[in-house]
């Protein structure tokens, strides 16, 4: 395959024309509408749909862009690099993230990357779906406690757990009273909650006083005294030591793990390995403290 004119093909299906890829580039449009008819010829397929005024990438089209679209972003720069002596982290690395890590410690950890590192234009997004990494244009993905997928690799950089916090001035429920909670989002429909304590395992019934669709609403919430919640513990770390919140149990779950991941089949770039690196520097155990820590400071 001619590596110039899948170039050429990346360049107008990205600028949607030839016209503006063009004058983009400042090159002739001949010569790009040529050069992408030659790689139609050579590959025997139609990557764009051709009308009067609407240029669109067929499906074939589509594929090809998404596959090497990157790809030939990272040579690019992997030439740049070598050009100028090094393998120094630059350009655009755009990561997804989701909410509650995005709100208690995203913004602090990607002002300290950019600082550590100006040649590199990071663009977080906060999102809880499921993201397609290759259409989407992610170059890194973080997730919590997320599905297995045989078409992304990764790592845990932290753990959590969730416990059943109160403030002081709520007594612990006794015999089957309810007690009043605080309960994240429409769709969490429990009647009683089961907790782990030193003295063993113990259920109480609980009453939905309060639907909130984040945690750090529940938090805030728990905080004044409305009912008990179930949270992450480094969400509420810092209350504990303090004594503003008292711990009445860890709830009976599965681990909470936050995980980087990116697409198996490419090759890491020196920004993406310097985002993981710089994760690993922050949190170097992974625990919740760690995190509570560092939302703290």
């Amino acid at each position: 395959m001619d590596l110039l004119a899948l170039a050429d093909f990346n360049l107008v299906a990205r600028h949607g024309g030839f016209g503006r890829a063009a004058r983009a580039a400042g090159r002739p449009k001949a010569t790009l509408s040529r050069r992408v008819a030659e790689l139609e010829a050579a590959l025997d397929l139609r990557l764009f749909e051709r009308g009067a005024r609407v240029l669109k990438l067929t499906q074939e089209g589509r594929a090809l862009y998404e596959r090497t679209g990157t790809l030939l972003t990272e040579l690019d720069e992997t030439a740049a690099a070598i050009a100028s002596g090094g393998d120094r982290p630059r350009g655009r690395l755009r990561v997804s993230a989701p909410l509650l890590f995005s709100q208690i410690a995203m913004g602090k950890l990607a002002a300290a990357f950019a600082l550590k590192y100006p040649d590199v234009r990071l663009e977080v997004t906060t999102e809880d779906r499921a993201v397609d990494m290759v259409e989407e244009g992610y170059d890194l993905v973080i997730r919590v406690s997320p599905d297995p997928d045989e078409s992304l690799v990764g790592r845990i950089f932290l753990r959590d757990r969730l416990v059943v916090v109160a403030s002081p001035s709520l007594k612990r429920p006794a015999g089957k009273s309810a007690v009043p909670a605080v309960i994240r989002g429409a769709s969490d429909q429990s009647l009683a909650w089961e907790v782990t304590r030193p003295a063993g395992r113990s259920r109480f019934a609980v009453d939905p006083v309060l639907r909130l669709s984040s945690l750090v609403m529940v938090r805030d919430a728990v905080r004044a005294g409305v009912g008990a919640g179930r949270l992450p513990l480094s969400l509420v770390s810092q209350d504990l030591a303090a004594g503003t919140l008292i711990h009445w149990g860890d709830v009976d779950a599965p681990e909470i793990t936050l995980w980087t991941l990116y697409p198996s089949r490419r090759l890491l770039s020196a920004r993406v390995s310097a985002f993981l690196d710089f994760l690993k520097e922050a949190f170097p155990k992974g625990t919740p403290e760690e995190l509570a820590a560092y939302i703290g400071n």
